[in-house]
């Protein structure tokens, strides 16, 4: 359930007052399934061309390594690249995307690697049962009012101290995404928030919030990575 956005994307503005609350799950999970193939192609090569984000990404390594290690989760994984990314830099990361299609297709592209079917609302894994966990552009999706239930799921899984990373998009708008990723059709609410806000979100979920980066701040549509662990 990854997702980044691009000016030629039809992005149509809409209000939140629209959206069935009991359907946004099954509204993403066909979207990604629809554009799964087309999606995969659009961030094949994506952290190569973003510096800062794959710098975000070898402290996040560095910071599993020192202590000592372990499974790590990528949620909302996509096609896997960023896992995958993350095995290179020594990590034992697994993937967990809500799109069955997008987890046939990691399977596919990285055979050797682990990938789940499973939504982050609900994780499929037990208590304290991961080293750290990665969510990169994958909360995006997730209205307000669901944050508090994904960020729980997040520290239930998590061990102790474990180190988490997010990536989103900033801004202060929702957007109604009805086409994308090859002109295929979607139906996906994108949400921009502010870093301050997630930051606070984090903290009330009982995280202890370490660092946070803006990327490309002058951009139509920044990003942000934040750093935070688990507060045992």
């Amino acid at each position: 359930m990854t997702g980044t956005e691009t000016p030629l994307e039809d992005d149509n503005r809409s209000s939140l007052s629209d959206r069935n609350t009991d359907s946004w799950l099954a509204d993403t999970r066909t979207s990604y399934d629809t554009v799964a193939d087309s999606y995969a192609d659009f961030v094949r090569d994506a952290l190569a061309k973003e510096p800062y984000l794959g710098a975000a990404l070898a402290l996040f390594a560095d910071q599993v390594h020192a202590i000592g290690g372990g499974p790590v989760a990528d949620v909302g994984c996509g096609p896997g690249h960023v896992t995958a990314h993350l095995q290179k830099l020594g990590v034992d990361a697994f993937g967990i995307d809500l799109s069955p299609a997008m987890i046939d297709l990691a399977r596919r592209e990285h055979p050797n690697l682990r990938f789940d079917v499973g939504s982050m609302t609900d994780l499929p894994l037990a208590d304290a049962s991961i080293t750290a966990l990665l969510a990169f552009w994958s909360l995006i999706h997730i209205p307000d009012d669901a944050i508090p239930t994904v960020l729980g799921q997040f520290r239930r899984v998590l061990r102790p101290g474990g180190p988490l990373l997010l990536g989103f998009h900033v801004g202060d708008e929702s957007r109604l995404k009805t086409q994308g990723y090859g002109g295929h059709p979607m139906k996906v609410y994108v949400h921009r928030r502010r870093p301050d806000r997630v930051a606070a979100w984090l903290r009330d979920a009982g995280f202890t919030v370490k660092a946070q980066l803006l990327i490309d701040p002058d951009a139509s549509v920044p990003g942000a990575v934040l750093f935070a662990n688990h507060q045992p």
